[in-house]
């Protein structure tokens, strides 16, 4: 049973409000309901974030487990329930980047594209590579900041909240980020 989002008291509008009390009383379709709706945007998110596909599950389980943990103690009040979740994933994101060095793959998930040539196909996967690698000598907050305006389509006020920073912030940070990207990229063609 699907319902329209509704505002909160706080004027936010959830649209996985319909999702929220049966995941409160431990209904596992809701929570099935939840994973079905989100569970490729925040593997994606952890994915882009840390470079390799089996962590990325990982931190893929780890936020629907929360969430299905802490479903009884949300307050709709404060923010979007995808927001949050993002928040976790960016979190346990982070914190397996601090335990280890960065992972750098040579895998690039393959996307299936059958309006382009084979030529075709290998440009755009050859670009797709460039800017992973540019993106991975990014800092976190740059990675995070792209990942969510970019992959994510995140909007500025949305995102600003996931990283715990100002909106101001968080559009300067997405300026610094996209000029560091620019210059990896560039000093990439230039042979340096």
């Amino acid at each position: 049973m699907l319902t329209t989002p509704t505002i909160n008291s706080a004027g936010v509008s959830d649209p996985d409000a319909d999702l929220i009390f049966g995941l409160k009383s431990g209904d596992e379709k809701a929570l099935s309901g939840l994973m079905d709706r989100h569970m490729v945007s925040i593997h994606k998110m952890a994915y882009y974030m840390l470079g390799d596909q089996m962590a990325a599950e990982d931190v893929t389980q780890t936020v629907f487990l929360k969430t299905w943990e802490n479903a009884g103690n949300w307050d709709a009040g404060r923010a979007k329930l995808l927001t949050w979740m993002r928040r976790v994933t960016r979190n346990a994101c982070l914190d397996i980047l601090k335990k280890k060095k960065p992972i750098y793959t040579d895998s690039v998930p393959e996307l299936e594209d059958t309006s382009n040539s084979p030529f075709e196909s290998l440009s755009e996967s050859q670009q797709s590579e460039r800017v992973e690698a540019a993106l991975s000598k990014l800092t976190e907050n740059q990675r995070m900041a792209l990942t969510l305006s970019y992959y994510q389509s995140v909007p500025q006020r949305e995102g600003a909240q996931i990283m715990d920073i100002s909106e101001s912030a968080y559009e300067s940070l997405l300026v610094r980020a996209r000029k560091a990207l620019k210059v990896i990229l560039t000093n990439e063609n230039d042979g340096g």
